[in-house]
């Protein structure tokens, strides 16, 4: 079931896996896509309720969740369960505040300066999947940065269950966070609706979160009408190990991270043939008990496997080729063989930092970049709800000091007008020759 894989099988297979992740406007499911954004802004609630039962087969008879259901939610929730979200907030929120930035003024003359001015956006929409499972961590790690950014009013989106209700747990976790705003939709519909508004759900000025295809998607086609935090593909994780490393650990982070999706990619890289044996047999072993078996076994199959290496450097180099989103390191020299990474969404270090740690407690978001984009993208946070807006003051003296400088470069690249614009606040009459070539 997990293949195992050596010599110059590696690397054809490791780029196979990566091509899946591919988000081509060519593909069928874009066209589906922009068919629904089509209608959702011709036809507003109209549209977003026909394709909730469509797509998730039920029929609603209003969009939005009564502030009475999120209070009830909350109050009927398991007590270990908001404590256990009161101390993810709490490990989320410190660590995003270390991200929160200052707006800063530099002086640059006697009476000049510049500067940047940090401000976040007026509405953010908070995308989190549903349906068949509920992902309270998901709400957590996407409003937390978005608080802590300044945004006002904070917008969330998520399809419902099969009896049409939303996530009681979802719900817990929204009254926690002070969230009051959700409605019931998802898919490509739910952010045709923030992006342009409808009747009911009032347009967003950014979208953040995770989603399947058609939701991500729609993103890529809707950018510009309205921002997004990054177009996240199937999840994926990688696992350098040695013969060090226990086999039941090694195994049972690859079945974590194949449970999310039949997509998902498990890989794991390794110098030990050993090793690789012990845990495709102990994946087997472990496999039986678990709830989501089925899908497990289609995404190991199609995108898992174990690499066995024959030089240890390859460690670091197909670790960069491969740019994961979630990299755990399970070698004697974990936290060196980390210093010398450079792409990966995050970092976990050492036997008893599992990816499980980083979805849902230690802090870091669990937002990552997906498929290989860890090569140019980082993972949420606080800067995605900014917006930066440059300062520029400067005295009369000031300027003239520049004035050369300017009137050199402008005129360099033939815009006379810019040089121009500079020169005339400097002539004793305005005189038409200013604005000759």
């Amino acid at each position: 079931m997990l293949q195992i894989y050596t010599g110059g099988e590696i690397e054809p297979k490791l780029h196979k896996i990566l091509e899946r992740a591919a988000l081509t406007l060519d593909r069928p499911e874009a066209r589906t896509a922009a068919k629904i954004i089509a209608q959702v802004r011709r036809d507003g609630d109209r549209a977003v309720l026909r394709y909730t039962e469509k797509f998730d087969r039920v029929r609603l008879d209003s969009l939005r969740v009564d502030a009475l259901e999120i209070a009830l939610a909350h109050k009927q929730a398991d007590e270990a369960l908001l404590q256990a979200l009161r101390a993810a907030i709490k490990n989320i929120t410190d660590y995003h505040l270390k991200q929160v930035p200052r707006s800063w003024l530099l002086k640059t003359g006697k009476k000049s300066r510049v500067g940047l001015r940090y401000s976040p956006v007026a509405a953010a929409g908070v995308y989190v999947p549903g349906g068949r499972a509920a992902y309270p961590s998901s709400l957590l790690m996407n409003v937390i940065p978005a608080r802590l950014a300044g945004v006002p009013r904070i917008v969330v989106v998520t399809p419902p269950n099969k009896d049409g209700a939303p996530s009681a747990v979802l719900l817990a976790a929204a009254r926690e966070l002070g969230v009051t705003e959700i409605y019931l939709c998802g898919g490509a519909q739910a952010i045709a609706a923030l992006a342009y508004g409808t009747e009911t759900i009032p347009r967003v000025d950014m979208i953040a979160g995770p989603g399947n295809i058609y939701m991500t998607l729609a993103k890529k086609l809707l950018y510009g009408a309205v921002g997004f935090d990054k177009l996240a593909g199937p999840s994926d994780c990688l696992i350098l190990a040695d013969k060090t490393a226990d086999e039941r650990f090694v195994a049972a982070d690859l079945l974590a991270q194949a449970e999310h999706d039949t997509l998902a990619s498990a890989l794991l890289l390794t110098d030990s043939g050993e090793l690789a044996r012990r845990v495709a047999r102990e994946v087997k072993k472990q496999l039986g008990g678990l709830a989501r078996r089925a899908l497990i076994e289609k995404a190991l199959q199609a995108y898992g496997g174990i690499f066995v290496l024959k030089d240890r450097a390859d460690f670091v180099r197909l670790a960069d080729l491969i740019a994961p989103e979630h990299l755990q390191i399970l070698l004697p020299d974990a936290a060196e063989i980390a210093d010398q990474i450079n792409n990966a969404g995050a970092v976990f270090i050492g036997t008893y930092a599992p990816a499980a740690l980083g979805d849902y407690f230690a802090g870091p978001n669990h937002v990552l970049p997906t498929g290989g984009t860890a090569r140019f993208a980082s993972p949420l946070g606080v800067d995605d709800f900014l917006k930066k807006t440059s300062l520029v003051e400067y005295s009369r003296t000031d300027l003239q000091a520049a004035r050369r400088h300017i009137d050199v470069l402008a005129r360099a690249e033939g815009l006379t007008a810019h040089a121009a614009s500079v020169n005339i606040r400097f002539a004793s009459g305005a005189s038409g020759r200013l604005f000759e070539s």
